[in-house]
């Protein structure tokens, strides 16, 4: 018989295979954890020009056909009544339940080419709906993420994908253009020179400056690379690596990695039966101080994560029934909590005192030890009034700061705490040593953080997607 999730989660509580899982911790593949220094990288991106690699950390999926708008419009909470080519979309499916299955990045390259870039879980559930849910006139590609620990095996992608952000970015733009370039709207596509090469590209920005996502033939990624940091040099652009990467999402706002809600539910059966022993939803880690033998108590809506705005009800879509009865007042909401210094201090002197507790090791620029991170955070009476959920430190702000979807009751200002390490000395997952928890003070903070930020940035996904 061949393993899947279900026969996984048939054997123990899904709650206890995730949270002991042995994968180890989660890794950015193949781009060097470091260029220059994490703190010079951070800064870069808020005072110059970053170049971010992301050909190697997401999975891409081909959809092609007459079908293929069908499917996206099936499963998503987003509408597609608007989705004209050379145009971005974030994409976000829900569970029958109404519950979050994960979130990524749609590209309409062409009249009947879709792309969707971006974590496996919503790549999976486009591929199984893709695969069984009767489209005729349907074909998709998989090109999954580079491996985390290729032990010196060629590694190799259908397509490069690059970013170039900053308040300079716009200037290393039309250096490598070689001449001025149209600014187009928000999230539209088209196509600049670099190095002779017409390569596509998607405009965005952030730190209040338009930068672009480029993309092309994965044969072209080292020269491509080498051309945008030679152009980016006299700016102070600075290559970005995987160190220092996901940490820019502390100061963008977006929570990258809830947990896909697919572990229950008789309609998403035949969805763990497909996925594999080995899928990202069967090895994947759940991490933190939040424990429940109930593995709903995980799920997450849209409302929870701030994709409350992209639930559109012209069209029919899985999970819809259920999102239609939710009263969004009532769901969490989106914060930022920015942790007290004090506390940090008492965190990392733990490290060197010989005779007292140790707490768990937090790690920098991102403290995240699991796939999904769920932290309680309670209030004065110690009741958990939400998740602190992708935890790090930004060196713009000089603050360790968590994403954290909270109670609509808490207003902004109000002091909470955050459980921080796991009950009674931690799970056995590779990631974990012994420690013991600890409270830290965090006061309840706008999303995006930084000013800047929220000013300039639309949407949240990554630097800044939008899903409309």
């Amino acid at each position: 018989m061949t393993e899947n999730l279900q026969h996984l989660i048939e054997a123990t509580n899904p709650v206890d295979l995730l949270r002991n899982s042995q994968i180890g911790s989660y890794i950015y593949p193949v781009v060097p954890a470091d260029f220059q220094n994490w703190i010079k990288e951070q800064t870069a991106w808020r005072k110059t020009a970053v170049l971010y690699d992301q050909s190697h950390h997401m999975d891409s999926l081909f959809l092609r056909g007459s079908d293929a708008l069908s499917l996206i419009s099936d499963t998503a909470i987003n509408s597609t009544a608007l989705f004209p080519v050379n145009k971005a979309k974030q994409y976000v499916p829900t569970s029958a339940g109404g519950h979050v299955i994960g979130d990524g990045i749609l590209f309409r390259e062409a009249e009947d080419e879709y792309v969707y870039v971006g974590r496996s879980p919503a790549a999976n559930w486009l591929l199984y709906h893709g695969e069984t849910g009767g489209y005729q006139n349907l074909d998709i590609e998989v090109d999954r993420r580079s491996p985390s620990r290729p032990f010196g095996h060629e590694v190799h992608r259908n397509y490069y994908r690059f970013q170039i952000q900053g308040p300079a970015a716009w200037q290393v733009i039309e250096k490598l253009n070689g001449g001025p370039l149209e600014q187009l709207k928000f999230f539209n596509m088209s196509t600049m020179t670099i190095d002779g090469t017409t390569v596509r590209t998607l405009r965005h920005g952030m730190a209040g400056a338009p930068g672009l996502e480029i993309w092309g033939p994965y044969e072209d990624h080292d020269r491509i690379h080498a051309a945008i940091v030679n152009a980016g040099a006299e700016f102070g652009l600075v290559p970005v690596g995987s160190r220092a990467y996901p940490s820019n999402t502390l100061e963008s706002g977006w929570i990258p990695s809830p947990l896909p809600a697919v572990y229950s539910g008789e309609a998403e059966r035949g969805y763990r039966e497909w996925l594999g022993a080995d899928s990202y939803e069967a090895t994947g880690t759940l991490a933190g101080s939040f424990v429940s033998d109930n593995i709903e108590d995980y799920y997450l809506t849209p409302w929870e994560l701030g994709y409350g705005s992209f639930v559109k009800f012209d069209h029919d879509f899985i999970g819809r029934d259920a999102l239609e009865k939710m009263d969004p007042a009532s769901q969490r909401k989106k914060v930022t909590l920015a942790w007290d210094a004090e506390d940090m201090t008492s965190i990392f002197s733990s490290l060197f005192n010989v005779d007292g507790p140790a707490y768990k090791f937090f790690d920098l620029p991102l403290a995240n030890y699991g796939s999904a991170n769920y932290d309680s955070v309670v209030d004065s009476d110690g009741t958990v009034v939400g998740f602190s959920m992708f935890t790090g430190y930004s060196a713009n702000e000089r603050r360790a700061l968590s994403l954290a979807t909270i109670d609509p009751s808490v207003p902004e200002g109000t002091e909470l705490k955050v459980i921080w390490g796991e009950p009674n000395g931690g799970t056995s997952k590779a990631a974990v040593e012994p420690h013991e928890q600890f409270e830290v003070r965090a006061v309840v903070s706008p999303v995006p953080y930084s000013t800047v930020a929220r000013a300039t940035y639309q949407g949240g996904w990554r630097t800044g997607y939008t899903g409309e």
